[in-house]
Formats: C-alpha cells, sequence, structure tokens
C-alpha cells in the first residue's frame, strides 16, 4: 500500500508540474516520457538479479515498475480517464531465472490495437527480475496484469495504477 500512495502522490506532482510548465513551454511527447521515466520507480534486486520481493503481490509490483520503466514512451503519467479505451489482462508465467514462459490474453474488448501494445509492452521487457525462490512452483510464477488504456493509446498498469478520474 505505501507504494501505491507513493505512486500516487509522485502522479499527482507531476501532474501538477505539467500544468504549471505547461504556460511555459508547450506539453511535449519528449516532456511526457521525461516525465514518466521520473516517476517510475526502479526495481531493487540482489547482484544476481532476484527481486527483492518478500511476497508474490510484492514481486508482481516489480514487474510492473519494470514493464512501465522499459516502455515509458507507452505509459500515461496522469490519472487513467473514467471511461477507458480498453482493458487487457494478460495472464503469463516467469521461470526461475526471469525469462517470460507464456502469455495469454484472458480478457479483453477486441481492440486488437491495444492488445498488441499489451503483449509487445510484457515481451519487450523480459528478461525480468527473477522470482524470490520462496515464490517459485515447479520452478516458474504465474502471474496476471491488467493493462489500462487511455484513448491516446497509452497504458498504466492496474498493480501501480493511479485511481482514475471520478473515483
Amino acid at each position: 500500500m505505501k507504494t501505491v500512495a507513493v505512486l500516487v502522490a509522485l502522479g499527482s506532482i507531476s501532474a501538477a508540474l505539467l500544468s504549471a510548465c505547461s504556460s511555459q513551454k508547450p506539453d511535449t511527447q519528449a516532456n511526457r516520457d521525461a516525465t514518466a521515466k521520473e516517476i517510475i520507480e526502479q526495481v531493487k534486486t540482489t547482484p544476481d538479479g532476484t527481486s527483492t520481493a518478500d511476497s508474490l503481490g510484492a514481486y508482481k509490483e516489480d514487474l510492473a515498475r519494470r514493464i512501465s520503466q522499459v516502455n515509458s514512451t507507452k505509459v500515461h503519467v496522469e490519472r487513467p480517464q473514467a471511461l477507458l479505451r480498453s482493458v487487457i489482462v494478460i495472464k503469463y508465467v516467469v521461470d526461475k531465472d526471469g525469462n517470460l514462459v507464456r502469455s495469454e490474453v484472458v480478457r479483453t474488448n477486441k481492440d486488437k490495437i491495444t492488445e498488441a501494445t499489451a503483449l509487445a509492452t510484457l515481451r519487450s521487457t523480459a528478461p525480468f527480475p527473477k522470482p524470490p525462490v520462496a515464490l517459485l512452483s515447479g520452478g516458474k510464477v504465474e502471474l496476471s496484469e491488467t493493462w489500462l488504456f487511455n484513448n491516446d493509446g497509452r497504458f498504466q498498469l492496474r498493480t501501480i495504477a493511479q485511481p482514475q478520474k471520478g473515483e
């Protein structure tokens, strides 16, 4: 919960900074990309690349931050709009070395562009931080994540997303 509160606070600060800066310079793609990179935390790992997460939820947060970091140009940095363009849920499996073993879309609104973006951002992030041994079952860990897409095609991951507008 602390991580979510920090991300919400950072998102509010970044939104305020963006609106304050808008009178000085236009809101460009480069400005949004720089802001996205600044607010996404680094994932903490041991020297061998193993996540320091102590629970499945914490590991899922690590992976969500990593996906957002690697794909920062596609991340929406403000609160998601009230009526989302698309919600895509993907179930995926990570092996003991952090490799993406498989992934599948388990919820979609049939928006092929956002489906492709969600799968591509997941795949482009691999390999992931290695899961802690305590989380492994049969040498792997199974997770799911929800991509929340705004009309502009940018997303946030539900695990670390800010509340939607109107919530």
